[in-house]
């Protein structure tokens, strides 16, 4: 099953971008709840032990909301201006109250109950339904939240945003602080690439999670449910970077909320690309990983020797000690030099001494593989 969006290749003009405290704190809140999906983010998994019991415990209380779905109320518009998160919780508590029950419903029903409704609110009216909320809302958090999702969903938003604001100051306005700048980055990064290669060349950088055709204008996500959407002239297609969706990209497909995906923002793409080492330290290091061969590379240092002379002194056969001998030529540790009947191998300058370099230089490198998708 998928999600299609329909934008015609031209249809820049149809993209917004936006950001926000608010949802980005909730993201982070995703990662606490399934850090084993988030290894780039352990560092804050970490650091978030610190959180005050009370808080933890209303955490897990909504995680049933933000482990693998994500409130779709929370996604945000693009304003042209930085919403403050004062100001977005105030927005947030003049949400549709059935709206709100129904994103707080979603995942706990799976598949959605009925067929042909879509995601009608007057579904969790039935009393079979009802049941079965109550259920799912017990086992997955507690009989207070399922009494709120049930009959008063104004008190649950309450509850929740309660929670968020209690996150924002122990925790995660000076994480905000931090961040804001880098996903502003991501904008810039996104729209500069949209204006060089079009709107289908940026979400290429977006594969796997996102599939393209441009000929055909359409983008996909392989999701639990089938949904064509389609981009007018008069809509708008949201594109929010994030610092804690990575490794997902998260997509909004139904109104009343904004359309469009959270992607994760370039610098955390970087950190979490697996850095290539260098084939020729790969070979030396290879080369080196053997005791035989360290043997032989101690004596040939002293000066050049033949394999006549090495192998009784390395103590294994001539034709045993010619591979390890290759082995170390082949990797540019050793140089070949016949002298009459004998063939000579000396220790190439500087390659032992610059090892230590080139691994310090890999280890800390902050320059990552830069093969992509977006290339």
């Amino acid at each position: 099953m998928t999600i299609v969006f329909r934008v015609p290749a031209s249809g820049a003009e149809r993209v917004g971008f936006a950001y926000s405290p608010a949802m980005e704190a909730v993201l982070s809140l995703h990662v606490l709840v399934e850090p084993k999906h988030h290894p780039v983010q352990h560092g804050w998994v970490r650091a978030m032990r610190r959180l005050s019991p009370g808080l933890k415990r209303e955490i897990e209380a909504f995680a049933f909301a933000v482990r693998s779905y994500f409130p779709e109320f929370l996604f945000p518009r693009p304003t042209g201006g930085l919403p403050d998160f004062e100001g977005e919780l105030a927005a947030l508590r003049t949400a549709d109250p059935d709206l709100v029950r129904l994103e707080f419903a979603v995942p706990l029903l799976t598949p959605w109950p009925g067929s042909g409704e879509g995601r009608d609110p007057h579904v969790l009216d039935r009393p079979e339904v009802r049941r079965q909320l109550r259920e799912r809302a017990v086992e997955e958090s507690d009989d207070a939240m399922a009494a709120m999702l049930l009959d008063d969903p104004r008190a649950l938003l309450e509850r929740f945003l309660t929670m968020l604001e209690s996150y924002w100051r122990e925790a995660f306005e000076d994480e905000w602080a931090r961040l804001e700048p880098e996903l502003a980055a991501g904008v810039s990064e996104a729209g500069q690439r949209i204006a060089e290669r079009g709107l289908y060349g940026m979400l290429r950088g977006l594969w796997p999670e996102v599939r393209s055709d441009p000929r055909a204008e359409k983008f996909w996500l392989e999701r639990p449910h089938d949904h064509d959407v389609v981009i007018g002239p008069d809509d708008r297609l949201v594109l929010a970077p994030s610092a804690f969706v990575w490794p997902h990209v998260r997509v909004n497909c139904d109104g009343p909320w904004p359309l469009g995906l959270v992607f994760p923002v370039s610098s955390i793409v970087a950190e979490a690309r697996p850095r290539i080492p260098p084939a020729q330290l790969v070979g030396i290091l290879r080369a080196l990983a053997d005791d035989t061969r360290l043997r032989a590379l101690r004596l040939i240092a002293e000066r050049p020797r033949s394999t006549q002379e090495l192998a009784p002194l390395v103590g294994v056969s001539e034709a045993a000690l010619s591979k390890h001998l290759r082995v170390m030529a082949d990797a540019g540790l050793l140089v070949r030099r016949r002298e009459g009947y004998y063939v000579l191998y000396r220790l190439v300058p500087g390659q032992v001494a610059g090892l230590g370099p080139s691994l310090e230089s890999f280890l800390h490198s902050d320059a990552p593989d830069d093969r992509s998708p977006t290339d």
